[in-house]
């Protein structure tokens, strides 16, 4: 659970948050319960203390635009029941807070019923509270998969990293980071379709192998629609891409001469006669029975 461990966080978010007083799960000092009524008092970057949830605001540029009631609603419950032990990082904007990271605690806590909630107030830059909480929810892996394919975009062209860069911030893999990037490729309403969670990454994936936008889109609506696996979507999307041809077999005109030869042969044998043909040479004859007697009789005409 967040409040209960350190949630994921890696050494790319504690490089970045780390001041003389250590990282924000280091503090162990007790809290301070100062006043902070509707003037933002001033407060040391190296103590942990207690801000009215009245003074804070989220950050708009928050990388996450969904947050999932259910778990936002348990973590409210344990809020309740043990309070936040990892403390808010938040920012001074004149009577102002800005969350820096922690906002599903801040959401929370407001379900909670809390007033104040404990923080550690920092001074950043903008570029530097943007880039914290683009790393905080990439680590905590709980972003949809488009979220997470554009903050890993952000980061790559508004701080000027690579994707070895982001990778190593994040704590995950290069692959990783480059396969979740190939997802802003999607035609954007298929992009929706991911991020509300009517499609899977693992859906998402293969519809990439799709380049035709218009077919994309018509496809991910097919695959939607019956509810397809990703299985049956691999195998739906390679039988549209690659169909198979259908070996049309040769037609031979049936000339007169070879129906004059059927009508000649009716009347020999006394019953309907085919001739057909599998090229211009070769064929077969089919000549019909209708009793047994019929047959011995066929039989023996041609005996």
């Amino acid at each position: 659970m967040e409040m209960a461990k350190r949630s994921g966080l890696g050494k790319g978010l504690d490089s970045l948050i780390s001041s003389e007083a250590g990282t924000v799960e280091q503090v162990q000092k007790p809290l301070k319960f100062t006043d902070t009524g509707s003037n933002v008092s001033d407060k040391t970057e190296k103590e942990e203390t207690m801000i009215k949830l009245r003074l804070i605001e989220p950050n708009r540029e928050q990388p996450r635009t969904e947050f999932n009631e259910e778990k936002l609603t348990e973590l409210a419950e344990s809020i309740r029941q043990y309070g936040i032990i990892q403390p808010l990082l938040l920012v001074k904007k004149g009577n102002y807070y800005t969350i820096v990271a922690g906002e599903r605690r801040y959401r929370a806590a407001k379900l909670a019923g809390l007033k104040e909630v404990p923080a550690i107030v920092k001074t950043f830059t903008e570029e530097e509270i943007a880039e914290i909480a683009l790393v905080e929810n990439l680590q905590r892996e709980d972003l949809n998969p488009i979220e997470e394919a554009n903050a890993y975009q952000r980061l790559l062209k508004e701080f000027h990293m690579t994707q070895e860069e982001v990778a190593k911030k994040v704590s995950k893999s290069r692959s990783v980071v480059a396969n979740s990037l190939r997802l802003l490729k999607l035609e954007e309403s298929v992009q929706h379709m991911v991020e509300d969670g009517t499609l899977s990454n693992g859906h998402a994936k293969v519809l990439l192998g799709i380049e035709d936008q218009t077919l994309q889109v018509q496809a991910a609506l097919h695959v939607a629609s019956l509810q397809m696996s990703v299985r049956e979507t691999e195998q739906y999307i390679k039988q549209l891409l690659h169909p198979k041809e259908k070996k049309e077999k040769p037609t031979f005109a049936y000339s007169e001469v070879y129906q004059k030869l059927a009508e000649r042969m009716q009347e020999k044998v006394g019953t309907k006669v085919r001739i057909i043909q599998k090229d211009q040479e070769k064929g077969k004859v089919e000549i019909e029975y209708y009793s047994n007697a019929d047959l011995e009789r066929l039989i023996e005409l041609l005996g």
